[in-house]
């Protein structure tokens, strides 16, 4: 008898597993054998929620390379410096307090469970890994707010207000929607029945309303505006750098929202295909929109469209259908390009990067959005009922995040300063804030 190769082995094993089903367990080898699957179960979700966790971990550089390759080049180790500060920060106040305030009984600081630097994690083995999970979504809510304050805060006052956001506000926000993922207590928008599987409010809009407080308490770049009023181009130095952090990220989010299962399920694909989808579109339908606002097809627009299209499928990706993925993320490629110019030319605020757009007004919308296009709606469910939830949690991050960003920002302002001083900013924070260069012999022009 012909054998094709490698059908000897699935032949082999086929007879093994023929054998093995025929054969009658006793009592406790049966049980023995779930434990066997059971523990092999838990090991596959350890390992994807800690593969979710690095690939997470990589977006931070992404958020780096987009950052500094909006911004001018005089400011590029600064931009740098900040991405590499916020996240090694925001790793220790973590672990020192904002896991226990978001993931404790009711969100409270030593109080919360112990589960504070001194915690136990060894109870449940997945618990290390839903730490690290949770601690590179923390650093993303932080690295948000440095690109809409870029080229114009002190550094010191970045590492600052870098130990509150990690350390209070996102934990305490993050509590109200997530709380109960660690088993030990409900938040209060979790119990009324507020959706957002990965983070489009809890962290991104959380991260964009911090970040409008900066730019607003900080006020515009010099020259950004003239004295009438107009609003005046500030050209981003490196747009090939800024593309690859934006694929980075791209790349990045399949951890991002796949991860956010934290279990080795069949869900994991179905969830990559809406976060590629809304991307997709996002991208296209930012093309277009600024071809006809601008008569070119602008790339610094298409790109804050693949990210703009990320950011609103956060929150429904797990339910919503595939058309639905796609119209929230070509709705996304056309909101962050009219939201952009919306803020930068009628409220004047400065955001270099378009933070507050992509991350903001996108992750309001797809967190209202998947109210309308789930792909399977539980018995008697109804989209307005839900909407009304999640303008409730839509609502409250708003007020909290922006609100205690006012307070944080005016606090660190009339104390030890927010703005680099005129000539610092005018000369490059990376000469004035770190005597160092990002292009080191290369001519950079200062004019701007």
């Amino acid at each position: 008898m012909f054998i094709p190769r490698g059908g000897k082995k699935l032949l082999l094993t086929t007879v093994a597993l023929t054998a093995l089903s025929s054969m009658a367990f006793a009592e406790g080898e049966v049980s023995e054998l779930e434990s066997v699957k059971e523990e092999l179960q838990t090991n596959m979700n350890i390992l994807w929620t800690a593969m979710a966790a690095f690939l997470v971990f990589f977006m931070q550089p992404g958020f780096a390379m987009v950052e500094a390759g909006f911004t001018r080049a005089k400011n590029v180790c600064n931009i740098m410096m900040k991405n590499l500060m916020d996240f090694s920060i925001g790793s220790v106040m973590w672990w020192l307090i904002g896991f226990g305030l978001m993931f404790g009984a009711g969100g409270t600081f030593i109080g919360g469970g112990s589960h504070i630097a001194t915690s136990d994690y060894s109870a449940s083995p997945l618990n290390w890994t839903f730490f690290i999970f949770q601690c590179v979504f923390a650093g993303t809510a932080a690295t948000i707010v440095s690109g809409a304050m870029a080229e114009r805060t002190k550094f010191t006052s970045y590492l600052l207000y870098s130990v509150v956001i990690c350390g209070v506000i996102y934990p305490i926000s993050g509590h109200w929607a997530w709380g109960s993922l660690f088993g030990v207590s409900e938040g209060w928008l979790e119990g009324k029945g507020f959706l957002d599987f990965a983070g489009s409010t809890v962290v991104h809009s959380c991260g964009a309303w911090l970040a409008l407080a900066g730019a607003i308490t900080l006020g515009p770049r010099i020259g950004k505006y003239s004295p009438d009023g107009k609003s005046k181009a500030i050209l981003g130095h490196n747009i090939p750098m800024a593309t690859l952090g934006v694929f980075i990220l791209w790349f990045g989010w399949f951890g991002f929202n796949p991860g956010s299962t934290t279990e080795a399920s069949s869900a994991i694909g179905y969830i990559a295909v809406t976060t590629n989808l809304a991307a997709a579109a996002g991208a296209i339908t930012a093309l277009l929109t600024s071809w006809i606002r601008f008569g070119k097809p602008d790339t610094g627009m298409s790109l804050n469209g693949v990210l703009a299209g990320l950011v609103a499928i956060t929150a429904g990706c797990d339910c919503v259908s595939l058309p639905g993925a796609l119209i929230i993320g070509a709705i996304a490629g056309i909101l962050v390009v009219l939201s952009v110019e919306f803020i930068d030319k009628v409220l004047k605020i400065d955001d270099p990067v378009g933070a507050v757009s992509v991350h903001g007004v996108c992750g309001v919308w797809g967190t209202l959005a998947l109210c309308f296009f789930m792909n399977e709606p539980a018995e008697g469910y109804s989209a307005m009922s839900q909407l009304a939830t999640q303008l409730t949690g839509v609502g409250a991050m708003f007020l909290w995040a922006f609100g205690g960003g006012m307070i944080l920002f005016n606090v660190i302002k009339y104390t030890i300063g927010l703005r680099t001083s005129r000539e610092e900013e005018i000369k490059g924070l990376d000469l004035g804030e770190h005597g160092n260069e990002g292009y080191a012999g290369f001519q950079i022009f200062l004019n701007q």
